[in-house]
């Protein structure tokens, strides 16, 4: 049975399928393991145990009696903790939110209840989900996959690090501006950054919702396309006869290769020509409007941010960890005309990449320019905390601001993700893309 904390869900979801897994050994098999794990509990915020097991034994009922509700029913997986679960108490990483208990389950985990997926229980997470870095010294820091000393990338911490060490046959997170996709770099897996509005924020802890996003964190991109059906309640997209020969993908240059380290820089390069090698037309693109939408950052997240949370943050300013809560009061003086008037400019730069990349399946870059940074050092050094931050998020946070959905996929070399990113509601064809480029790295 231990094995079976290394396969992918929709391997599980084919094994139930076929009577060679029961559903209420394999929550049994991931709930032994969660509570045997030195880190469970910098992994996870609350095991959900009761409710695991009572919907793994529905799900053994309904395989027995050949009436499965999806390829999932009985996959157990983990949810970040901004996602509202009944009952149990949703702080999203913040002693501001200490004590909270949603009286309701989050839209989208209601969706996936529906399909039957089990609940293990809630993740860490960086506070507030305003941090690429997964560092939380107010409630817990999960580790990193690769390495015990260094962070596991964030907001979407825990779910990472549940997938990664075999405590959750997936994740789910979101992302505002890179906390599904560096996680899932940093953690070696397949995240998937979703196009605002496509999945429900119903009952989700926001950040900034014109920019929140819910998505997966998998193994592989099957699994991903099958999680991206369960949350929404749909079709699975359909990933048979995947090819990327004559599929023809711009390699961006303008701010995403600026700064970049050896080992990413060196990934990306060995994955450029492997996709190449699989039939990928290539070639480098230049982008202004991303140069001219990156400044715009502070006012856009910071300003609505802080619109949030700001009376709540300034009411118990001690509660929070002093970088996460400097990085909020940076949108305090952003104006009502500022945010306005950005907004408006944004729209214009977002039209002017859906012309210059019309004509390509879709974007590439590295998924983050640095490797995990030591955790012990972004504790000491203020400004290592905040530069590696910024930096972190640089490359991913292009797919926010210019409103696409994106998917970062394991290079093969450890802790370095490669993103493809594709127009707004295209994760159907970015998915497609993505199986090809994950058989050809893999």
């Amino acid at each position: 049975m231990r094995e079976w904390l290394n396969m992918g869900a929709v391997e599980l979801g084919r094994g139930i399928g076929r009577a060679e897994i029961d559903p209420v050994a394999l929550t049994e098999t991931y709930l032994d393991a969660i509570a045997a794990h030195p880190a469970r509990d910098r992994i996870y915020s609350v095991v959900t145990a009761g409710r695991a097991r009572a919907e793994a034994e529905a799900a053994a009922d309904r395989a027995r009696a050949g009436q499965r509700l999806s390829l999932l029913d009985g996959v157990p997986i983990s949810w970040k903790d901004l996602f509202d679960s009944a009952g149990v108490a949703t702080e999203a990483g913040s002693a501001l939110l200490e004590g909270r208990v949603p009286a309701h389950d989050a839209r989208v985990l209601r969706n996936a209840g529906a399909s039957g997926l089990v609940c293990l229980g809630k993740t860490h997470m960086s506070e507030l989900a305003f941090s690429g870095l997964g560092l939380n010294p107010s409630m817990e820091t999960p580790p990193c996959v690769n390495d015990p000393e260094a962070v596991p990338g964030g907001s979407s911490s825990g779910a990472a690090a549940s997938v990664a060490f075999g405590l959750a046959a997936a994740g789910i997170g979101s992302d505002t501006g890179g906390s599904v996709r560096i996680p899932a770099a940093w953690n070696d897996l397949v995240g998937l950054k979703t196009t605002p509005g496509r999945l429900s924020l119903e009952g989700v802890v926001p950040l900034a919702p014109r920019f929140d996003t819910v998505g997966p964190l998998a193994r592989n991109v099957e699994d991903a396309a099958f999680l991206l059906a369960a949350l929404e309640g749909a079709r699975v997209p359909d990933l048979r006869g995947t090819s990327l020969k004559g599929c023809r993908f711009a390699a961006l240059r303008t701010v995403v290769l600026d700064d970049l380290r050896e080992g990413p820089a060196r990934a990306y390069v060995e994955a450029v020509a492997r996709l190449t090698e699989a039939g990928a037309e290539i070639e480098e693109a230049d982008a202004p409007e991303v140069s001219e939408a990156m400044p715009m950052s502070g006012v856009l997240y910071t300003g609505e941010a802080y619109g949030l949370w700001g009376e709540t943050i300034e009411a118990a300013p001690e509660k929070m960890f002093a970088p996460v809560r400097e990085r909020f009061r940076g949108g305090r003086d952003v104006s009502a005309a500022e945010y306005v008037g950005a907004w408006r400019r944004l729209d214009r730069l977002r039209a002017e990449w859906r012309s210059r990349f019309a004509g390509h399946d879709a974007v590439i870059m590295p998924t983050a320019p640095n490797l995990p940074p030591d955790a012990a050092r972004l504790m000491a050094d203020g400004e290592y905390y905040v530069n590696e931050n910024l930096l972190t998020l640089r490359n991913t946070r292009v797919g926010n601001l210019m409103g696409l959905c994106a998917v970062s996929l394991p290079t093969g070399v450890p802790s370095c993700g490669l993103m493809l990113c594709a127009p707004p509601g295209a994760e159907a064809r970015l998915l497609r893309l993505a199986q090809a480029a994950g058989a050809a790295l893999s």
